[in-house]
């Protein structure tokens, strides 16, 4: 699976919102200033390309829906930047997760819960 670009995964997250929309849904998902509608149908296409997408056509629209589960997508992400940049060590991660990204007692509280649960359901 080839990875999105960050204008491709931004798309991609209002869909994954919308779970089945028309250009004009995609559009009026974006903020302001919206992208051009040559921007977007040129990212539906690629994205199409790539297998994360399809469409259905009613007419002359087309109904684009995702192909790839939120879930799914992130998941091999995190597994990837695990795998790339922390030796494929979870701890190594996790440690540097914990340390550098500023959280509360009460995330970091948070985040001992799920694990512990996690080892629970193991």
């Amino acid at each position: 699976m080839q990875p999105l670009s960050k204008t491709e995964e931004d798309l991609m997250n209002y869909l994954w919102k919308l779970e089945k929309a028309f250009m004009k849904d995609l559009l009026d998902a974006y903020p302001e200033p919206k992208p051009a509608t040559t921007t977007v149908a040129t990212l539906l296409k690629r994205m199409t390309e790539k297998g994360f997408i399809d469409y259905k056509l009613f007419g002359k629209s087309r109904e684009y829906f995702p192909l790839v589960k939120k879930k799914d997508y992130f998941s091999k992400h995190v597994n990837g930047l695990i795998k790339n940049f922390f030796n494929d060590s979870a701890s190594q991660f996790a440690s540097f997760f914990t340390k550098e990204t500023n959280l509360t007692i009460e995330e970091l509280e948070d985040l001992k819960k799920l694990i512990d649960t996690e080892i629970k359901n193991k």
